[in-house]
């Protein structure tokens, strides 16, 4: 059988690298496989879709552009704060920050530059606008219990992301 759009359980490994680029971002490769269900939206849309027909064992390189992946670069999600409320954190340019929106949604943050007085923070994914390259092998894949659809989560439960780690694939 293989991957359906919707209500496929799929275990994936991969290694991604941003298109034209040796250097890996992410990978799961000798960790835990990768688990989501396909059609809701756990993983980024050029992936999933690159995934749909595929079949246990089989694996394939998949370029995905920025606009199916993390998106293009926001330049209006940028923003500068007083460096109070950076207290007590040793900052440095280009470290991610997390932090709570306004809707208590955990969001992540990139530092661009700061001062005594001020620090720019960017609220686009660090990989906003790169096309990237996965090498993926779909290591299992299964039709969804009735629990599993209407949970949304593989095994039926309301427990965390798609990964251990929130990996590179995750929303």
């Amino acid at each position: 059988m293989a991957v359906q759009n919707e209500n496929s359980v799929v275990a994936i490994e991969y290694e991604v690298k941003e298109a034209g680029s040796n250097e890996v971002v992410d990978s799961n490769k000798g960790g835990h496989p990768l688990e989501f269900i396909t059609g809701k939206g756990h993983i980024i849309p050029g992936l999933e879709k690159a995934l749909v027909g595929m079949e246990k064992g089989q694996s394939g390189d998949v370029l995905v552009k920025a606009e199916e992946a993390y998106g293009e670069v926001n330049p209006e999600a940028k923003q500068t704060l007083p460096a109070d409320q950076f207290e007590g954190i040793d900052l440095k340019v280009g470290m991610t920050l997390y932090g709570q929106g306004e809707h208590g949604q955990t969001v992540q943050v990139t530092v661009t530059s700061f001062n005594d007085q001020e620090v720019d923070i960017d609220f686009n994914h660090p990989l906003a606008g790169k096309d990237l390259m996965f090498t993926v092998t779909v290591l299992d894949e299964r039709a969804a219990t009735a629990d599993e659809i209407s949970s949304g989560v593989v095994g039926g439960d309301a427990g965390g992301c798609c990964s251990t780690h929130g990996g590179c694939g995750c929303h």
